[in-house]
């Protein structure tokens, strides 16, 4: 019983230090983390659709010279 205790004592302890040393290291406020990892998201998901609206123009563009029968696919 004596090392269960012992065992959930150091366990605490440590936890307590963790979160301590954790809000002490951090490089900013939770607010502004939240803020950042958003701006990066919106930033990703605008690359992305920039990305798929290239890629649809390209793949349109093929798929016209296809019907037209002026398209050869070209060897790598």
């Amino acid at each position: 019983m004596n090392r269960i205790l012992s065992f959930m004592a150091g366990t605490m302890c440590g936890a307590v230090v963790g979160a301590t040393v954790a809000l002490l290291l951090a490089p900013a406020s939770g607010e502004e983390l939240r803020g950042e990892m958003t701006h990066r998201w919106e930033d990703a998901l605008n690359e992305a659709r920039l990305a798929m609206e290239e890629t649809r123009r390209d793949l349109q563009a093929q798929f016209e010279m296809m019907q037209k029968g002026g398209y050869e696919e070209e060897a790598e």
